[in-house]
């Protein structure tokens, strides 16, 4: 009697402890989720898709006020605009009328310069004579050489302007123009940042704020639920994750249907979930869950998000 008694104790021990470890994984259908977030803090204007519609790569979710970025973006185009305009009349150099306005300063210079010393001359032959004084003799050498520095500061001025500007000015204004250039496209940037667009096939899934409302910075403002196959995201228990490797075949059951799917491995954690294994002793340790990605197959394409789903683990 006692060791019948013993036979079942056993019996009943080894049958909880396979009790308590599952030979499912649990989890749900899920597809990739594509979350769209404002990049200025700006009033809603616009929602052209109402939430649970499908949209396109490229469709208008959202429309942020724009007026204020639209402003900054003219003002930084005139500057592009002075830039290059700058830069254009230092390559292109005078116009013709300064040029034809200085020669002419330059041959009345010059005509100025051939009578002061042709002036100067005489008075120096009269003073040599005795017919002129002195002074009238140095007033006429102070002409001429007036005469002379007018000439001279003509002809240097015509040699400016025909010669053209310094590569270094040219090269400085080449830089304004490039930063001009890239301020236009930072801001062009910035104000197409505020149409918000679908960047994926898929659900429009939710749309957190409503028309007339303010959004502040880095804040959701249209998540999608992409266009693609599900797959499972389930919880492996302890015992089988030394088991498991991406590319496995795994059955994979859905709530509601009789059918099952082989699905495939694609991700498991390293790490587990919940309670870390050092803090746990030998008997719980078989607690610890690992968290596991399942691609379904083509069939499973439209089945939605969200289901429960059960992942049959590998068994000896």
């Amino acid at each position: 009697m006692r060791r019948i008694f013993q036979v079942l104790l056993l019996v009943f021990v080894v049958t909880a402890c396979s009790e308590q470890v599952a030979k499912e994984a649990l989890g749900i259908l899920e597809r990739d989720r594509v979350i769209l977030t404002a990049t200025s803090s700006e009033i809603v204007r616009q929602q052209p898709i109402k939430e649970g519609e499908l949209v396109k790569k490229g469709d208008v979710l959202v429309q942020l006020d724009t007026k204020q970025q639209v402003a900054i973006f003219t003002r930084v185009k005139a500057e592009e605009a002075k830039a290059a305009a700058y830069l254009l009349k230092l390559t292109n150099g005078e116009r013709p009328e300064d040029i034809a306005a200085a020669q002419a300063s330059v041959e009345r210079a010059e005509a100025t310069l051939r009578e002061a010393d042709n002036t100067h001359r005489r008075v120096s032959k009269l003073v040599a004579q005795k017919l002129a004084s002195y002074s009238e003799r140095d007033k006429a050498r102070a002409e001429r050489d007036a005469a002379q520095a007018d000439y001279h500061s003509a002809t240097e001025n015509l040699s400016k302007l025909t010669s053209g500007e310094r590569p270094e000015n040219i090269t400085q204004a080449q830089a304004s123009l490039e930063a001009a250039s890239a301020e236009v496209a930072l801001q062009q940037q910035i104000l197409d940042d505020l149409t918000i667009i679908a960047t994926r096939d898929g659900v429009l899934d939710s749309l957190p704020y409503n028309v007339g409302e303010r959004v502040s910075m880095s804040s959701i403002v249209a998540a999608i639920q992409a266009d693609t196959v599900p797959y499972a995201r389930v919880y492996v228990p302890e015992p089988y994750r030394v088991k498991l490797k991406v590319g496995d075949k795994l059955t994979v059951h859905v709530d509601g249907l009789v059918e099952s799917y082989i699905g495939t491995l694609r991700w498991i954690a390293t790490e587990p979930s919940f309670t870390p294994y050092y803090g746990l002793n030998e008997q719980d340790r078989a607690r610890l869950v690992y968290l596991a990605e399942v691609d379904m197959p083509e069939e499973a394409m439209e089945l939605p998000a969200g289901i429960p789903a059960q992942v049959e683990m590998p068994h000896e």
